[in-house]
């Protein structure tokens, strides 16, 4: 069997397993956020925070809850760090430091999990799972609960209540994402995936010195990076690691692992709204910009330039070879389209366009079908501005879901749009203006400036893939990427929730003749049509001046 052959059945299991899960567990995940009943464990939960999880909110007090919840995180998280060197089970680390320790809290709370430090070499056992593993759960169930109140907005009519985030929050985690994590967690261990809290031993010599390693619970937290759409990795090399991803099998399975979620959210928008065919429409749209990206990469790795590709069947630099080329570009492209990060291939070594299209994918906003939470919050945001330029068009008032789109609707969509591509333009004009951001790069030209730009695309996504070969590990990169992470994870949940509540305070809007059917073909191309001129406009100059510009050198 051939490379192209094999990769192309890879991505048609991939498909069919995601198709098998997507009805049940889009439904159940409906019925969890929908249910008025509360588990036992759950009651215990609410009565040790003091929450009245019966309590309805309107939009400033479920994000009220948001931050407060995420600020105590990054104290608990920084704490901890700056703590480590004299904590049980440190494996002889020292402390983080606090440029390190702010951007390491910053980075799991905001589900970026950036890492600018080896994980193997800096973390004990009690920071990786009292404090990394715990934020994996609970950073991506705040993602999920503002999609919820999104989706309640439009569901709702003629009140500002949204539901009630603690609730959200802890049926996310305990209903959800517990289970989930489990059985994958077995999967996992039985693919050969480590699980245990050994300490540091000698394997052999390397090169006139000692080759160390440590094991971990990494089988645990390899689950909940995955189904979170976290990717923070207990060892540097992440997902190309074998203790962390040892098969084909794994490769595949931590693939499905990181779509299942943000796809099957789709069916619970659809269930929730009343009217599952525009989950359908949104589906669609999600599905054909990730197919279509992972065909587009693909070809640019298995494309034969030259005698080095034609004998490895493709780009090979940078990636395993029990993986190959197709299973690292689905890998690449699925991590991406989503706010995971975890890579099971070095994206600084895919071809000039390979490398664009990695970094096109974050820039769209991780929408396709984007983070868990996150990518549905995000793509019903472009839903919005779609509607709203189909309206100019015909010369109607834009309506959506029943919803009318007016000015104040409009403008929260529009700010929620220009946050992310102002953080990432802003940080990466600074860094490449000033003297010391760029002695960190490895490479110079095109190259160089694509490890900056990929950088704060990146951490202002919430995405938290490394381009390889920049240096991170610097102050100057420590607290400017860590301001990033936190203004792209908060500043666009202020303005989903106002939407939300703006939305539910709406009465219903019948439907007319006149009305856009938003779950039929043509809207689906409209709104995929919107996502790609408003990114492309937005980074194409960028673009030209890194990938671009490489991949037509070469």
């Amino acid at each position: 069997m051939g490379p192209v052959l094999a990769g192309i059945l890879q991505l048609l299991a991939l498909i069919a397993a995601l198709a098998l899960a997507y009805i049940p567990l889009g439904n159940y995940m409906a019925k969890v956020y929908s249910s008025d009943r509360h588990w036992r464990v759950e009651k215990w939960i609410y009565k040790g925070i003091g929450a009245n999880p019966d309590a309805e909110m309107r939009w400033p007090a479920y994000l009220r809850g948001v931050l407060a919840f995420s600020v105590i995180g990054v104290l608990f998280l920084y704490t901890l760090q700056r703590l480590q060197g004299v904590l049980p089970g440190s494996l002889g680390f020292a402390s983080i430091d606090p440029d390190q320790a702010f951007n390491t809290a910053v980075s799991f709370v905001t589900n970026t999990n950036w890492q600018s430090y080896y994980g193997e070499q800096a973390m004990g056992h009690v920071v990786q799972t009292a404090g990394l593993a715990v934020q994996n759960f609970v950073s991506a169930a705040v993602g999920i609960a503002v999609a919820v109140a999104l989706v309640r907005g439009f569901a709702r009519s003629r009140t500002g209540e949204l539901g009630n985030f603690w609730a959200d929050l802890v049926r996310g985690v305990v209903r959800i994402l517990l289970p989930l994590a489990a059985v994958a967690a077995v999967v996992l261990v039985a693919c050969g995936v480590i699980q245990n809290f050994s300490g540091i031993h000698e394997v052999g010599q390397f090169m006139g010195g000692r080759q160390e390693w440590n094991g971990g619970a990494v089988a645990s937290q390899e689950a909940i990076k995955e189904i979170g759409t976290n990717g923070g990795g207990y060892f540097n090399a992440n997902s190309a690691h074998p203790f962390e991803n040892p098969t084909p099998f794994s490769n595949l399975f931590e693939i499905f692992l990181l779509l299942v979620i943000p796809f099957s959210l789709t069916r619970t928008f659809g269930v929730m709204v009343g009217s599952v065919r525009q989950g359908y429409a949104i589906l669609a749209t999600m599905a054909t910009i990730w197919v279509g990206f992972v065909a587009l990469m693909m070809w640019t790795e298995f494309a034969h330039h030259g005698a080095a590709f034609e004998l490895a069947h493709g780009a090979m630099e940078g990636k395993e070879n029990r993986f190959g080329v197709g299973a690292s570009s689905i890998f690449a492209v699925s991590t991406t389209l989503t706010s995971t990060g975890a890579v099971d291939s070095f994206h600084s070594s895919f071809t000039g366009l390979g490398g664009g299209i990695t970094m096109l994918g974050m820039m769209l906003g991780e929408i396709a079908p984007g983070g868990t939470g996150s990518g549905l919050y995000g793509m019903l945001i472009m839903a919005v501005i779609a509607v709203f330029i189909a309206g100019l068009m015909v010369g109607r008032t834009p309506e959506y879901l029943g919803k009318k789109i007016g000015t104040r609707q409009i403008k929260l969509a529009a700010c929620y749009i220009l946050i992310t591509p102002a953080l990432v333009l802003v940080f990466t004009a600074f860094a490449m203006a000033l003297p010391t951001p760029a002695n960190s790069m490895t490479n110079s030209g095109a190259h160089g400036f694509s490890e900056i730009l990929y950088a704060y695309t990146s951490a202002s996504n919430n995405n938290g893939s490394a381009f390889a070969g920049l240096n991170a590990d610097t102050q100057w990169f420590n607290s400017t990427l860590g301001l990033a992470m936190l203004l792209g994870r908060f500043l666009p949940m202020v303005f989903v929730l106002a939407l939300a509540g703006s939305l539910a305070e709406q009465k219903q809007v019948p439907v007319t003749a006149g009305t856009l059917r938003t779950e039929k073909p043509l809207f689906t191309g409209l709104l995929v049509g919107a996502i790609l001129i408003i990114t492309g406009l937005t980074y194409f100059p960028a673009l030209a001046l890194g990938p671009l510009a490489e991949g037509l050198a070469a």
